[in-house]
């Protein structure tokens, strides 16, 4: 195996607080039904909520491409049986990876009490 790229995203939890407050449709937008299902079993935490979207940034990030070709929701950010973060692509995205040869994208999140932050690894096949 090897790595196509490396990507991270940081982010102020403030700004999606704020984002989540001024536009009622945000978390509709960028997120999918089991993201927000996730969400929601956190109690809309905003920190929880930055995690995802910093994770989404950084997975776009890894894949070389930004947020061009596909949507937010192609990329969707889930929590295995133990809590570590994992990564399913959709639509678009899903396309672009096997176009890749993009075997996983691994996928780390923390935060603190003003930022989170998100470095994700697209491995691809030899």
């Amino acid at each position: 195996m090897n790595i196509l790229d490396i990507g991270v995203d940081v982010i102020e939890i403030e700004r999606i607080k704020k984002a989540i407050s001024k536009n009622a449709k945000f978390i509709d937008k960028i997120f999918t039904e089991r993201e927000i299902e996730y969400f929601e079993s956190k109690g809309f935490k905003a920190e929880s909520i930055a995690g995802n979207f910093a994770a989404k940034e950084a997975v776009s990030k890894s894949i070389g491409k930004g947020i061009r070709g596909y949507d937010f929701k192609d990329i969707e950010i889930l929590r295995n049986e133990l809590g570590k973060p994992i990564v399913k692509t959709y639509n678009n995205l899903e396309r672009i990876c096997i176009d890749y040869n993009v075997l996983e994208i691994k996928i780390s999140i923390s935060h603190c009490k003003e930022y989170a932050v998100a470095n994700a690894i697209a491995i691809i096949k030899e």
